[in-house]
């Protein structure tokens, strides 16, 4: 191969790894792979409960699981590399939710012999297992808990700075020394958001409180979708790999409801709840949430600096060209 058939694979492999780096791709990837994550949860604990023999190795299973989520929040919080840190809060704030809290209720609706509530559109169909009946009950400690962090002075999250500023609930100036641990941070966003709406679709789902065919889950649902547009729309906008990974989570999160709600009316075949028939699709979307991941993580923390120099050079060179 010439050297100039060599320069020339090189120059176009750079410009597509800047073209990676650029909006909308920075977010866009960040959302991809936080917002199919939420239907392979589903489906490791469908496989859990459900596909594998032996129902005596579930509880070992999610503590196994929980604990590589606890391994990769230690490695992360002594990681000096902000990206990796990110990414790896990400995923161990993933593994925690299923591992540890997840199969926590599990553990406790079979223990209580609490009974799954039927679904009384589909006669035999199952409208919300036992184990989110008992979360439910913890609505009491997500509300005490997040009192701490609405008025949390060092708080760098949008939402909650928002509520301090026309509520008036600061506390203070935020400690211009303060050095953030984006592994920890990001553990307890994902854990924080998919507990919030979790919450706030089974009381929603609740016909007692409002039912999934009540007007106002209707007009929930309407806000919801426009919620998740205004985000996405947003993200797409942002440069820093970092900050799109912490703002992706709650817009996939937020963009899920929509797919859950569809998805208790049944308007579409739910195929991430039955990998048995649909092990080939699961297997391939599993895969490639993997391998973007990976590409996910060797991403510079903040390319746009870099790419404004580079750009800055070649400018200045062929200014100086006679």
């Amino acid at each position: 191969m010439s050297t100039e058939s060599a320069a020339s694979i090189k120059t176009s492999n750079n410009a597509l790894v800047n073209l990676m780096y650029r909006p909308p791709w920075v977010g866009l990837l960040a959302f991809v792979i936080v917002f199919v994550v939420q239907a392979l949860g589903h489906t490791v604990m469908i496989v859990m409960e459900e596909v594998w023999p032996g129902e005596n190795y579930i509880y070992e299973s999610a503590f196994a699981m929980g604990l590589l989520g606890a391994v990769l929040l230690f490695i992360g919080m002594r990681s000096a590399n902000e990206v990796s840190a990110t990414w790896l809060g990400f995923w161990a704030g993933t593994f925690l939710w299923t591992g540890w809290i997840e199969f926590s209720f599990v553990w406790s609706g079979n223990y209580l012999n609490v009974p799954d509530l039927m679904d009384p559109n589909v006669p035999g169909e199952i409208a919300t297992k036992a184990e989110y009946l008992v979360m439910m009950s913890s609505i009491g400690i997500m509300g005490s808990t997040l009192a701490y962090f609405m008025m949390n002075k060092e708080t760098k999250c949008n939402f909650f700075i928002w509520f301090q500023r026309n509520l008036g609930l600061k506390t203070g100036k935020p400690n211009p020394n303060h050095e953030r641990n984006f592994a920890a941070i990001t553990a307890l966003e994902t854990i924080y958001v998919i507990w919030f709406f979790y919450l706030l679709l089974l009381f929603m789902y609740d016909e007692n409180i409002l039912g999934d065919r009540h007007p106002v889950t209707y007009g929930i649902f309407f806000v919801n979708v426009i919620w998740a547009v205004y985000l996405f729309q947003r993200l797409m906008k942002f440069w820093r790999v970092t900050t799109a990974i912490r703002y992706g989570i709650p817009t996939a999160i937020v963009a899920w409801n929509v797919v859950e709600i569809a998805g208790r009316w049944h308007l579409f075949t739910e195929f991430w709840e039955k990998p048995q028939e649909f092990w080939l699709e699961m297997s391939l979307v599993t895969a490639g949430v993997v391998i973007a991941g990976l590409l996910a993580v060797r991403t510079p923390a903040h390319k746009k600096a870099e790419l404004s120099r580079e750009q800055l050079g070649l400018a200045r060179k062929a200014a100086e060209t006679p």
